[in-house]
C-alpha cells in the first residue's frame, strides 16, 4: 500500500531523533537556562522537534555533535555564503584580533575606507555607512528618508523580508487590505499606521499607494526571496524607480539575499539605480557586518539638514558598528572570497542544480517549480513560479516542507529550514550538488508511490 506523506514525516522524525541523541539531549539541557532551549527563539524552526547542535564547520561542510557530516545547502541563510570560516577571512580576523589587537575601540581602520571603495565599485553608490546587520542598515535608512523628505510612511512588499524592522512586518490581506502580518511580536504601533503595503509585481497597487505623497521611501528586495523566489517582471523594476522619482519619493533596495545575483547584486546585474542600498550577512563572511550605500545626491540632502544629529542620540549608528573587527573580515570576503570569480563559478552550479530539480520534478510529474536568482535556487511547490508574496505564502505546506527537509538531512543535505533553499558559495562542488538530486529524486520517488 502507498505511504501517505503523514506516515512518511513520521518515519523521517523517529530516524532523526534516532540518529541525533546527543542533539537531542543538549536541546533538552538548554531548555533549563534558555528561552525556548535555544539561544534564539527562531532556532526552533525545526522539522524534526529540535535543532541539530553544530560542532565543526568549514567550506561547504557542517559536523554536528552526532558526528553527522552534511552537505551545506543553507550556509547560514546566506550568512555564510562565502563558506564557513573561508580562509581570508580567518587570516583577517585572527590578524586583527589577535596580532594586531583591538576589535571595538571607537577608532576607525584603513580597511574601511578599502571596503567603502569595494561596495562602491559593485553597487555603484559611492558613499558607505556600516552596520552590525541589515535590520540595523534598513532601520538606519528609514530615519534617514524620512529626515530628508520630511514623510511619515514607508511602502514595502507583501511577505517581504528586511529582518526584524517595525515598519515592514505587514502584508496584504485576502481581501486587498493592508494588515499587521499574524504573529507580529509586541509592535509599538499597528505598522498599517507607520507602513503601506502593495504586492511585489503590481505598479498599479504602487501608483495608487504613492499618490497619498505620505511615503518617504520604498523599501523593496529587487526579488523577493524570503518567502521563496518571486522574479520582478519585465518592466516593474524600471516602473517601480519611475513611480518613486515621479511622487518625490526615495528608493531603498536590500540586497542581504539577493547579493546571490552576482557581485554587485541585482543592483549591477540589472542596472538598478537606488537611492539607498542595505546589505548585511555576507558581506562578513562569517562574522557580523551590514551597512548602507548612498547616492551622492541623498549624501548631499542629508548633510545639507540643520540639528541632525548623525553623531551622538540622533538614532543612526550603534557602538558596535563599523567595528575593525567586521571592517577587515569585511574587506578579506569582498576582496579574497565572494569575487567575480567566485561568482560565475557559483552561479553555473546553480543552474546545474536547478536543471537537475528540474528533470526530477518532470519526471515524476510533480506540480512544483524551480526558480533561481544567481548563486540561489528554491522549489516551490506550485506548477509555475508564484508572482507575488501572496500567491508564494499561499503555496506553502508545511508538512512537504518538513519531509523534505528531514529526507535530506537524515541523509546529509542541509536546506535553508525557513523555506525549500539552496545557495552555492565558493567552496560548493558539483558533487555536492549531485549528492542532493540523488537524495532529492529518493524523496520524491517515495512521494509518488
Amino acid at each position: 500500500m502507498p505511504v501517505s506523506l503523514d506516515g512518511l514525516l513520521r518515519r523521517e522524525r523517529a530516524l532523526f531523533l534516532q540518529s541525533h541523541p546527543l542533539s537531542a539531549a543538549a536541546y533538552r539541557e538548554a531548555g533549563r537556562h534558555l528561552f525556548g532551549g535555544v539561544p534564539m527563539t527562531w532556532m526552533n524552526k525545526t522539522a524534526g522537534g529540535f535543532p541539530l547542535y553544530l560542532d565543526g564547520a568549514h567550506g561547504a561542510r557542517v559536523t554536528d555533535i552526532d558526528g553527522h557530516e552534511y552537505v551545506d545547502l543553507c550556509l547560514g541563510d546566506t550568512g555564510a555564503m562565502a563558506g564557513h570560516s573561508p580562509e581570508p577571512v580567518v587570516a583577517a580576523v585572527r590578524r586583527r584580533f589577535g596580532e594586531q589587537g583591538g576589535a571595538t575601540v571607537m577608532l576607525p581602520t584603513t580597511d574601511a575606507a578599502r571596503v567603502g571603495a569595494e561596495l562602491s565599485r559593485r553597487f555603484g553608490l559611492p558613499l558607505w555607512s556600516f552596520s552590525l546587520t541589515a535590520t540595523d542598515a534598513n532601520r538606519w535608512a528609514i530615519r534617514l528618508a524620512r529626515a530628508v523628505t520630511g514623510r511619515p510612511k514607508i511602502l514595502v512588499n507583501s511577505y517581504c523580508y528586511h529582518g526584524s524592522v517595525d515598519e515592514v512586518l505587514l502584508v496584504v490581506d485576502p481581501s486587498g487590505r493592508a494588515v499587521s502580518r499574524e504573529g507580529n511580536v509586541g509592535a509599538p504601533v499597528d505598522p498599517v499606521l507607520t507602513s503601506r503595503v502593495v504586492e511585489f509585481n503590481d505598479l498599479g497597487a504602487l501608483a495608487r499607494e504613492l499618490s497619498h505623497g505620505d511615503v518617504a521611501a520604498v523599501l523593496m528586495e529587487p526579488a523577493l526571496t524570503n518567502i521563496g523566489i518571486v522574479l520582478p517582471e519585465p518592466g516593474y523594476l524600471d516602473g517601480v524607480r519611475a513611480l518613486t522619482r515621479e511622487h518625490g519619493t526615495l528608493l531603498i533596495i536590500d540586497e542581504t539575499h539577493t547579493f546571490s545575483a552576482g557581485p554587485g547584486g541585482c543592483t549591477a546585474a540589472w542596472n538598478l539605480d537606488p537611492d539607498v542600498l542595505t546589505i548585511g550577512k555576507a558581506i562578513g563572511g562569517g562574522v557580523p557586518s551590514g551597512g548602507y550605500g548612498l547616492s551622492a545626491g541623498l549624501a548631499a540632502r542629508i548633510e545639507a539638514l540643520e540639528g541632525l544629529d548623525l553623531v551622538d542620540m540622533g538614532g543612526v549608528g550603534g557602538t558596535l558598528a563599523g567595528n575593525a573587527l567586521s571592517v577587515a573580515a569585511m574587506r578579506a570576503t569582498l576582496e579574497e572570497v565572494l569575487t567575480d570569480e567566485a561568482f560565475a563559478r557559483m552561479h553555473a552550479l546553480a543552474a546545474r542544480f536547478a536543471d537537475g530539480v528540474q528533470d526530477v520534478i518532470t519526471r515524476y510529474a510533480l506540480p512544483w517549480s524551480i526558480t533561481t536568482l544567481g548563486a540561489r535556487a528554491e522549489y516551490r511547490f506550485t506548477p509555475s513560479p508564484p508572482r507575488t508574496g501572496g500567491e508564494s505564502h499561499a503555496a506553502s505546506d508545511p508538512a512537504l516542507d518538513d519531509y523534505l527537509h528531514l529526507y535530506l538531512a537524515n541523509r546529509g543535505i542541509l536546506l535553508t529550514p525557513f523555506h525549500n533553499m539552496a545557495l552555492m558559495c565558493p567552496a560548493t562542488t558539483e558533487a555536492d550538488v549531485d549528492l542532493h538530486h540523488e537524495i532529492f529524486e529518493a524523496a520524491a520517488a517515495e512521494l509518488s508511490r
